[in-house]
């Protein structure tokens, strides 16, 4: 039975007409136009050449907005809420209508309102309130070609705004609108819930893979997916919103990610007047250099019997040197790399520390030569010199493997593959980023199915260069001249993670600055807001934003308010809730040095970049540093900037003879951080002059850890007084010496006089916190006097009963008092006995919040270990072990940490002690803040 004719669109305008004028006189006449009309005057388009009357004739009559309104609000002022409109035809009778193509702009054979059905907010698992479900087609011109499936959606309170959503990978699924921002703030409801009117399709073809590229044998399917599509829907999407409302949207909006982004940026570079604002995320813009990346990346896994191809274990050996080296290069330690360009300087460090010895394969623990080659090729750009991608672009971005991008293990779905030899055509068994350049070889550029796309090199295609280009000019979005989109009001927010692992974020930097070089830095300012969010993968990462960038670009475009630096939400599990700036580009996001690292108000957003092996805090010129280690050894360090050789003299001991030299060499590891000859220490310089180390022990191996200080208070002057640093404290330390390492803890107090008394709760035990009593029963006494020899104060003991006395008593160990920025950091050198010697470090007895002592750590334990700790708020993590902090525990000044890694710590401008005595762990770790 033959179907019925579908009812043209524009008798639906017709009803809407003469509804619409039953609402009053002041509405009538202005809706007696054509439908064209009002498809053109919706936003500003139609035409086939973006703008002008093109196709369409513009007649004066433009439909009023509600209320008869002024269609845009004073610039500078919030965005207002007009009252929604509601629709004057019901949502059933839009079903089975038709519109001509001669009313579509772009050639199509009509469409056709295939289904509308109303939705109740009632409805089981509805969560859009009331709302017009429309599904239609939009016919080909080539009989062989697929059509368009379209979904719109228009509420039943509509907020006079239509949203366009873009697609994602090869498309061919349906974008139905119903979906909420992507990377929108958590629990915002979808645009349709909150009263847009929303459209898009799936590109002219249908396939139950986002990776399946067969569609692209066709040209008009092909044209569709670069772009065409979009323009199709969007005429067809704003004549059934006319439709239904007799009421032109006040705004219109584009929303993409991915190839959505790309399909953002091609709509406004070909139809600039059709949009009001568009975002952009992670934009696959440069569409063809990603594709030619994808072939040459798979070339170098596969090519010569799959000598390039990195397993899992591989992959993520490269993945975790890169976050070693540059994660603390932004100033925390958080598994982002958030200063990009500067851990690009380390590439070839990197690289040769991953190198197999003799450059042939060994197993996981390395990377063969072949392999190194492979890294270098996902990270570094392709360089066109024979040809060049559509509007002249030479160049196609690499992959910030280096830098953070993580394209294998938990944070991402991605992989190299399983194998080192793929499949023809490639699979989901084969490395991700292969599969879509293969399947791009074979269906857009050769049209051969079987094609061997190893053989197909992307910097010299050869015979199909030419097609290369002209694909390029069919699906990239790389026209720079935005001009005319700016032009009437147009805005632009784009946002990319510094690490994804899918489309490169140097392709969209590349963009960004020919944009600027194109219509200049002052329009771009005015009118683009480019962000860059390290740590941020494709829609992966140990870093997701969310933002309300929906909100960001109503405000400005609707009110004048020009979004500057967000606040961006991590929503990966499990850092869930941190924050960090969102920096506009190229700035980055800098730890501040103090406060919690998940709050973004301890970074700035800063441009520097710089050498990530130099070292603010090494000194300009050769420098004594004067401390002790935690055998009790009072000791001297030399460094020399230089040569970067060291000297380690010691000067005072019960277990080698005083003046003892131990020499080597430092090598920069970042960070401020370097290795040393002394059996794996390593060398930290800290702000305020704070030297962490270690030198070999008297006897044994591994190496003691040694703590120095620049500028050391002196009192050389008669009387004695030691007003600046006399106080009470808190200590943790180390009985050594020659037997077993034991923690030590307790409070102490440092008279005016030069006298001190420890007091402990309990001896023997690192539990011994206390708050500082004179009439403490566990107690020690003496006083310090100033030695001009050593550069040190001689620590004598005296009895434990009594006052406190300045005369007599045992020589028992050295005192050196750093002063860090002025803060005095007493290190008490115990000599006691040579059983029985150890290092004893102070901190203030007095309330430490959280937060103050947030930071990255460079650690050293006496077991010999260095690594390292942060501290953030009531977190922390020492070695990869994790704890929860409980600030003010047992007494003030004290931090505890719970079974995750048991012990306390105290903190002292930057130094930090921390004592455990489970047995298991080393009985104290010092650390300097980086």
């Amino acid at each position: 039975m033959r179907p019925p004719r579908p009812r043209p669109i524009l008798s639906m305008i017709d009803a809407a007409r003469r509804a619409r004028r039953s609402l009053g006189p002041a509405l009538g006449p202005a809706i007696g136009i054509s439908l064209v009309s009002l498809v053109l005057a919706a936003c500003g388009g139609g035409g086939g050449g973006g703008g002008g009357a093109g196709f369409f004739p513009i007649v004066p009559n433009n439909p009023p907005s509600s209320g008869g309104q002024p269609d845009t609000d004073p610039p500078g002022n919030p965005p207002e809420n007009p009252p929604p409109v509601v629709p004057v035809v019901a949502c059933a009778d839009l079903a089975g209508k038709s519109l001509p193509a001669s009313l579509i702009s772009l050639p199509t054979g009509g469409a056709t309102v295939v289904s509308a059905t109303p939705v109740a907010a009632t409805d089981a698992g509805n969560q859009l309130g009331d709302y017009c479900r429309v599904r239609g087609t939009i016919q080909p011109v080539d009989p062989a070609s697929q059509l368009i499936n379209f979904a719109v959606n228009l509420p039943e309170k509509w907020n006079q705004k239509t949203i366009h959503f873009g697609g994602g990978g090869f498309d061919g699924v349906l974008i139905d609108g119903t979906e909420v921002i992507r990377f929108g703030p958590a629990g915002k409801p979808a645009p349709l819930a909150l009263g847009y009117a929303t459209y898009g399709d799936d590109s002219g073809h249908q396939s139950s893979s986002i990776t399946d590229g067969k569609f692209a044998a066709n040209d008009e399917q092909l044209a569709n997916y670069g772009g065409l599509s979009l323009k199709k829907t969007r005429d067809v999407a704003q004549a059934l919103v006319l439709a239904r409302y007799a009421v032109k949207p006040k705004h219109a909006y584009f929303l993409g990610t991915s190839t959505g982004g790309r399909d953002a940026l091609s709509y406004i570079q070909r139809w600039p007047l059709d949009y009001d604002g568009v975002i952009a995320n992670e934009p696959a813009l440069n569409y063809t250099g990603t594709r030619l990346s994808n072939v040459a990346v798979g070339r170098a896994l596969y090519n010569n019997g799959g000598a390039g191809w990195m397993n899992v274990a591989k992959t993520l050996l490269v993945q975790k040197a890169a976050m070693q080296a540059c994660d603390k290069l932004d100033g925390a330690a958080d598994n982002i790399v958030s200063n990009v360009e500067s851990c690009r300087l380390l590439n070839t460090q990197i690289l040769a520390s991953l190198r197999c010895s003799g450059g042939a394969d060994t197993g996981n623990t390395c990377l063969s030569d072949a392999q190194l080659a492979t890294v270098r090729t996902i990270e570094s750009p392709l360089d066109f010199t024979t040809y060049s991608l559509g509007n002249g672009v030479k160049r196609a971005g690499g992959y910030n493997i280096l830098e953070g991008a993580l394209v294998a293990g938990p944070y991402t779905t991605r992989d190299l593959g399983t194998r080192p030899v793929p499949a023809n055509p490639a699979t989901s068994a084969d490395a991700n980023m292969y599969v879509t350049g293969d399947q791009w070889v074979k269906f857009f550029v050769t049209r051969i199915a079987g094609f061997d796309s190893l053989t197909f090199d992307p910097l010299d295609p050869g015979s199909y260069a030419a097609r290369v280009t002209e694909v390029s000019n069919l699906t990239d979005a790389t026209n720079p001249n935005l001009a005319p989109f700016f032009a009437h009001g147009g805005r632009l927010i784009m946002l990319h993670g510094l690490a994804d692992e899918v489309i490169s974020p140097n392709s969209t930097i590349d963009y960004y600055k020919q944009l600027i070089a194109t219509v200049g830095q002052a329009t771009v300012d005015q009118n683009v807001r480019f962000y860059t969010v390290p740590g941020m993968g494709h829609g992966t990462g140990s870093f997701i934003p969310n933002w309300d960038s929906l909100a960001a670009l109503e405000g400005w475009v609707e009110g004048g308010l020009a979004p500057a630096t967000g606040v961006a939400v991590d929503a990966v599990a499990g850092s869930y809730g941190r924050t960090r700036p969102l920096c506009l580009f190229p700035s980055w996001p800098k730890y501040r040095g103090a406060g919690s690292l998940d709050a973004a108000v301890n970074y700035s957003c800063v441009t520097e970049v710089g050498d990530p092996l130099a070292c603010p805090n090494l000194p300009a010129t050769a420098t004594t540093y004067k401390g002790g280690n935690s055998f009790g050894e009072e000791l001297r360090v030399q460094i020399d900037p230089a040569t970067m050789a060291y000297t380690v003299t010691i000067d005072a001991s019960l277990q080698r003879t005083a003046g003892t030299v131990r020499t080597g060499s430092l090598v920069a590891q970042g960070s401020c951080s370097y290795t040393s000859n002394e059996s794996g220490a390593v060398f930290s310089f800290a702000p305020g002059g704070v030297l962490l180390g270690g030198v070999n022990p008297p006897s044994g191996g591994g190496f003691s850890p040694l703590v120095a200080f620049q500028n050391t208070f002196e009192n050389t002057a008669s009387p004695a007084v030691f007003n600046p640093v006399a106080n009470i404290f808190n200590t943790v330390g180390v009985q050594q010496g020659t037997g077993t390492a034991s923690a030590y803890a307790g409070a102490v107090r440092l008279r005016n006089a030069g006298t001190f008394q420890y007091c402990r709760s309990a001896a023997g035990s690192a539990g011994s916190f206390m708050i500082y009593d004179a009439n403490c029963t566990e107690t020690e006494k003496g006083y310090i006097t100033y030695n001009t020899t050593h550069g040190a104060f001689d620590v004598r003991t005296t009895a434990p009963t009594g006052g406190a006395v300045t005369t007599g008593g045992t020589l028992s160990g050295s005192m050196v008092i750093g002063l860090v920025n002025g803060t005095a950091v007493p290190l008490h050198l115990v000599r006691d006995a040579a059983a029985t010697a150890g290092l004893r470090i102070f901190g203030l007895q007095q309330s430490l919040m959280a937060g103050a002592a947030d930071g990255s750590y460079a650690m050293a334990s006496v077991k010999g270990e260095s690594r390292e700790a942060t501290v953030a708020g009531s977190n922390f993590n020492l070695g990869g072990a994790a704890a929860s902090l409980g600030y003010d525990t047992p007494v003030p000044g004290v931090v505890q940490a719970d079974a995750g890694r048991p012990g306390n710590f105290i903190f002292n401008s930057g130094v930090l002690g921390f004592v455990t005595t489970d047995g298991t762990n080393a009985a104290l770790e010092l650390g300097v803040r980086h």
